[in-house]
Formats: structure tokens, C-alpha cells, sequence
């Protein structure tokens, strides 16, 4: 029936610029499960665009039914799967929005964060991907922690922080390359109290006694040290710590209670 309609429309304007696009025309009368359904199957053989365009056409000609509902995260999936990462984040959102109790939420909120994640560039450029991937990673463990996602969004997590410590560190060794000491420690320091979890804190406590060195700030180099060597025993970087303090008549020493140090050595314990 609709196909003889389109037919008939068709011979009615048949010159021309008046010709009508009869696979638009398709698109805006075939019903919503057939829609879904040639999406699933343009999806299925790998036509991304095409499986897209259907399930754009179910949300926008069917909103808030059922097959609205299906169609968008299908899109965020089809959208992510061709590599349109900001439009997979604005239809997952926008799901998530829409649908926030639905079955299928945790889902959008994973496909956030895996755009974020797959968009994460090396650690010498701006790392507002790896800040937005831990934010939509943790926000999916903190809603769905039952889910099947939530494994891999808290690994997933771990290394967009990882990233994020790497990041100051790499500022933290240009300002002390520079002997700009007190900005290198403030770097150093916040790897430490921000992400206490990450590989990177091993070197930052090294790099803190070292800083602390040069400034003569002699008990705050031992106070690093210890703190690296409680958490640390066997790291590289606390047999590089030892060696300066030793070279110099020197070992590590617990900072104060109350101080710093003392809380970061609560802080990190665990770490790996």
C-alpha cells in the first residue's frame, strides 16, 4: 500500500526538479519496526551510515514512543562504531537523559565514556578527553556498580587518571629542569593527594625528594623518601631516593604526624 503510493506520487511529479526522492519518501512513511528493523540489518553488513540514517529517522518521526527509545541508542552504537564520537556522547546523553531508568542507561553511559576514552591523546597534549572519560567512567560505576560495564569502566578509569598524573608530571619535570622548584613541588604533590592510586607516584615522590634536596629543605627530602619507601619498598625510585640521601650522610626520616607527609603515607598505601 505504501509502496503504491510512492509510485503514484511519483508519476505525478515526474519532471524535473520536481522528481521525488523515493527513498526519502520511504523513510518518511515506512512504519517504525520496519525502520528499525533495516537498521539492524545495515548495521548487521556493515553500512554504518545507512543504519544510522534509519535509526535518525525512527527517533525524529516517532519521539518518545518505544521505537524512539530503541532507535537512539541504537544511533549512539552506530554513531560510536563509525568513529562519530561526539555524536555517539550527544546521543547517549541525550538517552540518558531521556531514559534514565531505562535497562539500556548503563549502556549509554559506557558509550560516553568509551567516546571520551578512544579520543585520549598522548600525554605531551591536553588531556580533557582522559578528564572527561573519568568522569563519565566513574559516573557508570557509581549509578549501575552491578553491571556488566562497570569491570571495565573502572579499568578504564584507572588509566584515564594514570593519564591525568602524567600529565603533571611531565609539568612538574619541566619546572624542575628549570629549577623552578616550588611550582615542581606543587605538581608533585597534587600526583600525590589527587591520584595516589596511579603508577606516577612513585616518581613524584622521588622527584619531590630530589626537589626538596636542592632547596635544602633537608627533613622534607627524608620525609619524601620515607613516605616512598612504606609504599614503595622495592621501586627503582626509592633505591634512587635512598642513594641521594645516602650519598650525602644522609637517610630516610617519617615526617611529623599531622604533617603532609604523614598523610600522604596513609594516603597511598595500596598503591601499584
Amino acid at each position: 500500500m505504501v509502496l503504491g503510493a510512492t509510485m503514484g506520487l511519483g508519476g505525478c511529479m515526474s519532471g524535473g526538479d520536481n522528481d521525488v526522492n523515493v527513498l526519502a519518501l520511504a523513510a518518511e512513511t515506512d512504519p517504525p519496526d520496519v525502520l528499525y528493523n533495516q537498521g539492524l540489518a545495515n548495521l548487521q553488513a556493515g553500512r554504518l551510515s545507512e543504519a544510522s540514517k534509519k535509526f535518525e529517522a525512527i527517533d525524529r518521526q516517532h519521539p518518545y514512543t518505544e521505537w524512539a527509545r530503541k532507535a537512539l541508542i541504537m544511533e549512539a552504537f552506530t554513531s560510536y562504531r563509525s568513529g562519530n564520537y561526539d555524536d555517539a556522547t550527544s546521543a547517549a546523553k541525550r538517552y540518558v537523559s531521556l531514559y534514565p531508568g531505562s535497562e539500556d542507561a548503563a549502556y549509554a553511559e559506557y558509550i560516553i565514556g568509551l567516546s571520551h576514552y578512544r579520543q585520549i591523546p598522548d600525554v605531551t597534549r591536553d588531556q580533557k578527553q582522559a578528564a572527561y572519560t573519568a568522569q563519565a567512567m566513574r559516573a557508570l560505576m557509581e549509578r549501575f556498580p552491578d553491571t556488566a560495564y562497570a569491570s571495565d569502566a573502572k579499568s578504564k578509569l584507572r588509566i584515564a587518571r594514570d593519564q591525568l598524573a602524567g600529565k603533571e608530571m611531565l609539568v612538574g619535570r619541566y619546572y624542575l629542569e628549570r629549577n623552578d622548584y616550588l611550582a615542581a613541588i606543587n605538581r608533585f604533590k597534587n600526583v600525590v593527594d589527587v591520584y595516589p592510586d596511579t603508577r606516577q607516584v612513585e616518581e613524584a615522590l622521588f622527584r619531590l625528594t630530589e626537589s626538596y634536596y636542592a632547596m635544602g629543605l633537608i627533613r622534607e627530602a627524608q620525609a619524601s623518601a620515607s613516605v616512598l619507601g612504606q609504599n614503595f619498598p622495592d621501586s627503582p625510585w626509592y633505591q634512587n631516593a635512598y642513594s641521594l640521601l645516602k650519598g650525602h650522610g644522609l637517610s630516610p626520616q617519617q615526617g611529623a604526624d599531622g604533617s603532609w607527609f604523614a598523610q600522604a603515607a596513609k594516603k597511598i598505601v595500596g598503591a601499584s
